[in-house]
């Protein structure tokens, strides 16, 4: 697989590995880590493999993360590289996040038009997830504090304040998932209908990481929304 490196900011770390396809649609890929510096794009890298084998243009998405550029530095630059990724891909454009990436879908979702978002794992309630230490302090570490000390930045940040997002949301998650519960998409899928969002929790065997594990038993049923929302 050649990509192509672009940059979308005059930052480090502000770029995507695009990978040219030979199907119409297009994937962009948002990394998990907790937001934290030390995880980066090549930890999904072995998804954006499988994903390109399958004739899809993909984006694999670098963003800020905590310690090299403070609040919203992150949720700035995703919004910028979907949006540039709107403006010029191969439509569809579906968004695919694990994690901390699954948070990033499901916001930049609810600001830039794109045709669907699959979160794995994702950490959609950043509230409930800050408050009950999901990922120890990544939470606060990301926005900045806590929800009661700058409640602002979570109704900025948080996907549960900002549905309805119009578009179809698929989330996939393991019930043996130690480090993001499962009960966290369960939950934004419960409040994504209520407020008349297309959403559908998926769940599979496995764990955090054996999600996005493309060698793993359960990669096709992982696959499967993806692929959905590419040809609709």
């Amino acid at each position: 697989m050649c990509a192509e490196r672009l940059a979308y900011g005059p930052g480090a770390h502000q770029f995507v590995d695009v990978t040219p396809g030979r199907r119409r649609g297009t994937v962009v890929l948002l990394h998990g880590g907790f937001w934290r510096a030390r995880v980066g794009l090549d930890h999904i890298a072995p998804v954006a493999e499988d994903l390109h084998a399958r004739g899809p243009t993909v984006w694999n998405v670098e963003y800020r993360r905590v310690g090299q550029a403070a609040f919203p530095a992150t949720l700035d630059d995703v919004e910028a590289a979907v949006g540039r990724a709107v403006a010029a891909a191969d439509p569809p454009v579906v968004v695919v996040g694990h994690s901390a990436g699954g948070h990033l879908a499901a916001w930049v979702a609810a600001r830039v038009p794109v045709a669907g978002i699959v979160s794995l794992a994702g950490v959609l309630t950043l509230a409930d997830a800050a408050r009950d230490g999901v990922g120890g302090t990544a939470v606060p570490d990301l926005v900045g504090g806590m929800p009661d000390e700058v409640p602002e930045r979570y109704a900025a940040a948080d996907p549960m304040a900002l549905l309805p997002i119009g578009v179809p949301v698929r989330c996939v998650h393991a019930p043996g998932d130690d480090r993001v519960p499962p009960a966290i998409s369960r939950r934004y899928v419960a409040a994504a209908r209520a407020s008349g969002d297309d959403a559908t929790l998926i769940e599979v065997p496995g764990d955090h990481f054996t999600i996005v594990d493309p060698a793993h038993e359960t990669w096709p049923t992982v696959l499967a929304p993806i692929t959905d929302l590419l040809d609709h």
